[in-house]
């Protein structure tokens, strides 16, 4: 049988992508995230079938600013805390997690700034930014839960870089199940609404928080001596803070421009959208988490350049399978949804594109993080993507509704896509000249 396949075009490449460690620690993330996945789509298709478009709209919104906060709140830590934990802790722990100590003192403190901030402008963002009075408390108990999300990405991004991934994937979809039982509890008992869906969405991952404490390498708190290694650490994540800022806002900006432009069950519909593609950026969150510390590792340029083709070929097959689902997924819209989401398919469609851009520069972008330690790039990109989402998607929103945000999204995520592979593609060309001079 194995002489009938490798007679195969291409079986070669495949058996040498399964053969890798790479390639069994994406399975255990990808299972993971699959399961997470499947429990987060079906809250979300919960909470839009018995909210209905325009409660499930204003819930996008509100939990668009929590995730934005964290996002920009993180300030670059979480990347730091893998490739500096990663780096360090088999050879030196305790330089590890004086590591660990900062990033979590760097995440409260931001926390706590970013609340005081939130709550008192919480109004002036919902009656004069989105123009929707009603969101006014969603958005106070979207600024309490982002230190709930801080720390919960300082479990996870600490378990990735201990590469801890069964804990990384089962404490997600855990929490994440967890989640999908008490909708249904508070759906059952007649409590779910806009606001207790909120903070269903913000308790479980302080639930997960607790738990990850006891997953992770004990008494970091205790270590004394952070500040030695401060200057090392803000060195690295300046460009990566500068980039999560832009980054975080421009992923999201294309829901804020919507629901300046449109009404909330219009958001609704393309917030429905929006979580039917949601796997994709899921995925790349756990081929990242396998990746990340790798390359963090790789020695060589031609180590490099081995690695980037392997994974490079996984994410084109993924991509490949994401292209086949849609048929699938138009024709469930209705079942899963409800018939009053029907247009929000072809929303979908342009999305998932964008997203699937989004997959296959997963390669490109982790080397250029954690091998050519050069984030300062997706600092630029970043300014581009953010420029694209802003002008384009003005006009296109404008004119054309929902399916305006999402054509400009694809656009810019095609930019993020051949931008980064050609700068990579220029370095190693480089690396090999300078190296075969020498």
């Amino acid at each position: 049988m194995k002489a009938i396949l490798e007679k195969i075009p291409g079986y070669s490449v495949f058996g040498k992508m399964v053969s890798t460690a790479t390639f069994r620690h994406s399975t255990i993330t990808f299972a993971g995230t699959f399961a997470n996945g499947v429990f987060g789509a079906i809250f979300y298709i919960l909470a839009a079938r018995f909210l209905g478009p325009a409660a499930f709209g204003l819930l996008s919104v509100a939990l668009a600013v929590l995730t934005l906060t964290s996002d920009i709140g993180d300030l670059g830590t979480d990347t730091g805390l893998v490739n500096f934990v990663a780096r360090n802790f088999d050879n030196d722990e305790t330089k590890a997690k004086r590591f660990l100590k900062l990033g979590f003192e760097i995440k409260i403190a931001v926390w706590l700034v970013i609340l005081g901030f939130g709550i008192a402008t919480s109004s002036f963002l919902a009656e004069v930014v989105f123009r929707k009075p009603e969101l006014t408390q969603p958005i106070k108990i979207a600024f309490v839960g982002m230190g709930a999300m801080l720390m919960f990405s300082f479990i996870l991004h600490t378990l990735q870089a201990l590469q801890k991934f069964w804990s990384w994937s089962i404490i997600q979809a855990g929490t994440n199940a967890l989640r999908v039982i008490m909708v249904l509890a508070l759906l059952g008992f007649g409590y779910l609404n806009l606001n207790s869906t909120i903070w269903l969405y913000i308790a479980m991952p302080t639930l997960g928080f607790v738990i990850g404490l006891y997953l992770i390498p004990r008494g970091f708190l205790k270590v004394r001596g952070e500040k030695k290694i401060a200057r090392e650490f803000f060195h690295y994540n300046k460009w990566v803070a500068a980039f999560t800022l832009m980054a975080a806002l421009s992923s999201r900006l294309d829901t804020f421009i919507s629901a300046r432009l449109l009404d909330a069950a219009q958001v609704g519909l393309y917030s429905a959208a929006i979580q039917m593609v949601k796997i994709v950026p899921q995925l790349v969150t756990a081929l990242g988490t396998v990746i990340a510390p790798k390359m963090a590792q790789i020695g060589s340029i031609e180590d490099l350049v081995r690695y980037l083709k392997k994974t490079q070929v996984l994410v084109f097959f993924l991509a490949i399978l994401g292209v086949m689902a849609i048929p699938v997924v138009l024709y469930l819209i209705p079942f899963l949804f409800g018939s009053e989401y029907t247009a929000s398919g072809p929303i979908f469609a342009v999305l998932l594109f964008a997203m699937l851009f989004f997959l296959i520069s997963v390669p490109v972008h982790m080397s250029i993080f954690y091998y050519f330690s050069y984030p300062k790039l997706f600092f630029w990109l970043s300014i581009v993507h953010l420029t694209i989402i802003a002008g384009l998607g003005w006009v296109l929103v404008s004119r054309y509704g929902a399916i305006g945000a999402a054509t400009s999204v694809l656009v810019a995520q095609v930019v993020g896509f051949i931008v980064p592979a050609l700068w990579v593609i220029r370095q190693i060309t480089r690396r090999r000249l300078r190296k075969a001079t020498t």
